[in-house]
């Protein structure tokens, strides 16, 4: 295991907390990511059942005598919350998700005693206070899930991206080379992302940001803001889901046995 400190000015920190995906399990890889303000932290998307105790073991090291105030939760994948009860019963943090999903995540096995913990987060987005500081919950919705959020926190100007912006299989942990970057990641946006039109949306709210770090929840974390804004330019005019899969369904073909 090891962690990557993406930024550090000594009251405000932002840290990757890389290695702790199974290289050789079929599970999909995931990053979480950490930011401390002052006496109080918060976790992003802190993952599933195997991850969950290296996980909070690592976050408590980190932290150190500081609280954990906020888990973040950008929707509502068992990649993302599969561990959320254990977070609420081992911690006195809150747990955020979209109002669509609470009832849905009280699925994973939400225990009664810490179920009041776990806040909807309008369609709107809000802002959280994270030790004298604010975060900014972003509204990112259909990319890819209906009620789907992200993170940016103005001190460091990171934007956590959640599933937008994921690559697979890049092998890197940072990168600031777009145009390299990009094969690992056309595939992934094409499928998962709902249309252009959202993008579009997205990409308008962002630029009215000042965003120099995009860090997501797959793959390699995007620096620069050439990179950001490379990406940016990608996805305002990137065509993917309805507008690739095609607006009529129709049965598969039979094979074998009783095909006609």
């Amino acid at each position: 295991m090891s962690n990557t400190t993406l930024y550090d000015d000594g009251e405000h920190t932002n840290i990757l907390l890389e290695d702790f995906s199974d290289p050789d399990s079929p599970a999909v890889q995931t990053n979480q990511h950490l930011i401390i303000h002052g006496g109080e932290g918060m976790i992003l998307d802190p993952g599933g059942h195997k991850l969950y105790s290296p996980v909070l073991s690592e976050t408590s090291s980190c932290l150190g005598s500081k609280t954990l105030k906020h888990i973040f939760l950008s929707h509502q994948d068992p990649d993302i919350v599969a561990a959320v009860n254990g977070w609420l019963m081992t911690t006195d943090a809150d747990a955020w998700v979209s109002a669509l999903w609470t009832r849905f995540v009280a699925h994973f096995g939400v225990d009664r005693l810490v179920i009041d913990r776990l806040k909807p987060i309008p369609d709107e987005g809000m802002w959280l206070p994270l030790g004298g500081s604010e975060v900014a919950i972003v509204p990112a919705h259909f990319m890819h899930s209906p009620g789907n959020f992200q993170v940016y926190d103005p001190i460091s100007k990171i934007l956590y991206t959640g599933d937008l912006g994921a690559s697979i299989g890049s092998g890197t942990v940072t990168t600031e080379d777009f145009d390299e970057h990009l094969q690992f990641m056309r595939g992934f946006h094409e499928r998962y992302i709902a249309c252009n039109a959202v993008m579009k949306s997205w990409v308008a709210m962002v630029r009215t940001l000042d965003v120099e770090v995009l860090a997501p929840q797959h793959g390699a974390v995007m620096r620069g803001r050439e990179c950001v804004e490379k990406f940016l330019a990608w996805c305002d005019d990137l065509q993917c889901g309805i507008e690739l899969i095609g607006k009529t369904f129709a049965l598969p073909q039979r094979v074998g046995a009783g095909a006609s």
